[in-house]
């Protein structure tokens, strides 16, 4: 294996980067993170990481990083626009390039969804500089294309693809939601029949795996990255209740029962009407090896509890919820 000493990270103080600093580090590298500076860092005096303030999308702040670090590694977890991308993978030709991308880069249809297989969505060129979440998706597989043409231009980029992140510090809060219902509540409602799949990824094993291919990738490939095991929103009831020590009772209801109450099954986090799922068996002939799912939420849940965590904001409420539960009760 040949040996890497200085990664640059454009982005990396929050929640994925934030265990990618710490796997990097362990690995015996000398971290640099490139941010704008509008979080706290968490690595302010730690030995081995760096921080330099600038905007990734102005071509001068990626040059003169590049030309501080010098970089064998670079790590891209904030690229939303293929343009970024494109910039990206020309800066930083001389480096091994590894894209954050997303399960949101395929088109479905599948079930598994897979890499070289399943279609990505298309992006229309108006939707490459689009913010809204509609063009997510799209945006992110034309940041997959980017990663691919610039592989066939002799850069060493890849693509990771992880589906729904969970763990320790996630500020999406997504998982946090079921968290704090289970860790306050005996009856949790649950949309539709609680067998939605939506896949996941531990975030210290996706940290893992960022490293895993940066340092073994194949230039040109992308690589799922979920949980090897998928487990649907009612056994996610069950492992945080063990976590916790405690009890829960999972109340289940369909579209017309939540639509007396105008909740939309897909507005309660986590929820998916359909399965989504991906294959992993290519991360996983690199050597990859997740985390079981029961310590996994275990970890997850009690540092959601230590700290506080109840969900975003736009969450279903508990009022409506309870609402929901009588009216089922007395249905």
């Amino acid at each position: 294996m040949t040996r890497y000493d200085a990664a640059l990270f454009i982005g990396g103080t929050r929640f994925i980067g934030r265990h990618t600093v710490e796997a990097f580090l362990e690995a015996g590298y000398e971290v640099t993170t490139l941010t704008r500076g509008e979080h706290d860092d968490p690595f302010v005096d730690r030995e081995g990481v760096s921080n330099r303030t600038g905007d990734r999308t102005e071509r001068a702040a990626l040059v003169d990083a590049r030309d501080a670090v010098d970089p064998d590694v670079v790590v891209d977890f904030v690229g939303l626009h293929p343009g970024e991308v494109r910039e990206a993978t020309t800066v930083f030709a001389d480096a091994r390039y590894v894209y954050v991308s997303s399960g949101s880069a395929y088109a479905g249809g599948d079930v598994p969804m897979r890499e070289g297989e399943t279609a990505l969505h298309p992006c229309e060129p108006d939707q490459e500089e689009d913010d809204s979440a509609e063009t997510y998706g799209p945006r992110k597989a034309e940041c997959d294309r980017a990663v691919f043409a610039a592989a066939e231009d002799g850069v060493e980029a890849m693509a990771v693809r992880p589906m729904l992140v969970q763990g320790p510090h996630d500020y999406t809060e997504r998982f946090g939601y079921w968290v704090n219902r289970v860790a306050e509540h005996e009856r949790v409602l649950v949309p539709g029949d609680g067998g939605s799949l939506l896949h996941r990824v531990f975030v210290r094993d996706l940290a893992d795996a960022l490293l895993l291919v940066a340092e073994e990738g194949e230039p040109g490939e992308a690589y799922n990255a979920a949980d090897r095991s998928a487990y649907s929103l009612d056994r996610s009831l069950e492992l945080i209740a063990a976590a916790l020590d405690t009890a829960v009772e999972p109340v289940h209801a369909g579209e017309r029962e939540l639509a007396a109450h105008d909740v939309e099954p897909e507005s309660v986090p986590l929820y998916t009407p359909r399965p989504a799922l991906v294959a992993t068996e290519k991360l996983a002939a690199l050597g990859w090896e997740p985390t079981p799912p029961a310590a996994s939420v275990a970890e997850t849940a009690r540092a959601h509890v230590d700290g506080g965590v109840t969900g975003p904001e736009s969450s279903l409420d508990r009022r409506t919820e309870e609402a929901v539960l009588e009216a089922l009760d007395d249905g």
